[in-house]
């Protein structure tokens, strides 16, 4: 039997605080598939289950990399990773990682009824993204790609395809929406990058902070949210009726001034993590009062 501290150290593995990213797209694809009466709960279970697998098997991969190449180190300020402070052997880290991906796969596999072998694609590329994210000889974290990957893949990617297996081919809101949502997610990885900018730099990992300045860094923070009330105003200018219900998520323009305001003064590793989760948080929130807008409208 796995004991509670060994439980609670894969359940840290896991990073709880970027799973929003998981959650957000298929939330929101799911609202937009019940707009036009096609919410198909299987479905939409099935995308949730693949979409939480593959943002687990890629932190998973991407704690056992970090500590290979070198980047996850003593002087390191984040939260406590498995492989790196020596609590996960890197072997098992691997064979972890491998397990997720694999339920993950198959997980996947039960929605090609509804979408046919183009989501077979997807789902292999979505895996061997997640490992090509740190892992691979063209690591996309180390690249300066990290940001490209996440929008793609937990904006375009996934909002994309949940809409697709409930309803059919996506029609321009859909993709709209996708856009909101994948800058969001791109968010944390933004604050994520902003806290370990000094210590990736040391190790050659080129994420976008390190390669354009935390200026850079913020600015990209700012535009995201922007980006993410511009969308709901263009969909409710362009609604046939009771638009104005799409104009919701400006509500919560407080919370994400806020963030770039904390964003703009953390000078510690404790106030950045707690940003983290936070940015996690609201694109959760977010996503939740989108996708209630979207159904009401």
């Amino acid at each position: 039997m796995v004991s509670a501290s060994r439980f609670a150290l894969w359940v840290s593995a896991t990073r709880p605080r970027t799973l929003p990213a998981a959650v957000a797209p298929v939330l929101v694809g799911s609202a937009l598939a019940q707009r036009v009466e096609a919410f198909h709960l299987p479905a939409a279970a099935s995308c949730l289950g693949f979409a939480v697998l593959i943002q687990i098997g890629t932190n998973f991969a991407n704690d056992y990399y970090d500590f290979v190449k070198g980047a996850d180190t003593a002087e390191r300020v984040g939260p406590r990773r498995a492989v790196a402070s020596g609590l996960v052997a890197p072997a098992t880290m691997r064979r972890a990682t491998a397990v997720v991906f694999a339920i993950a796969f198959l997980v996947g596999l039960t929605l090609l009824p509804r979408g046919g072998w183009p989501l077979l694609a997807v789902g292999i590329a979505s895996i061997l993204c997640g490992i090509a994210y740190t892992g691979g000889p063209f690591p996309l974290g180390y690249n300066g790609l990290g940001d490209v990957f996440v929008f793609l893949f937990f904006g375009l990617v996934a909002v994309g395809t949940t809409y697709f297996v409930q309803a059919g081919w996506p029609p321009a809101n859909v993709w709209l929406a996708a856009i909101a949502v994948g800058g969001l997610a791109a968010n944390i990885l933004v604050v994520n990058n902003y806290r370990d900018v000094e210590t990736d730099r040391k190790a050659g990992k080129r994420t976008t902070v390190v390669r354009f300045g935390r200026t850079f860094a913020r600015v990209q923070f700012v535009v995201a949210h922007f980006v993410a009330f511009a969308i709901p105003v263009i969909l409710a200018a362009t609604a046939v009726d009771n638009g104005g219900v799409l104009l919701l998520p400006l509500g919560l323009a407080p919370w994400a001034w806020l963030q770039a305001k904390r964003l703009r003064e953390a000078t510690t590793s404790p106030a950045l993590i707690a940003l983290l989760g936070e940015t996690g948080r609201y694109l959760a929130t977010y996503a939740l009062v989108f996708s209630l807008a979207l159904i009401w409208a």
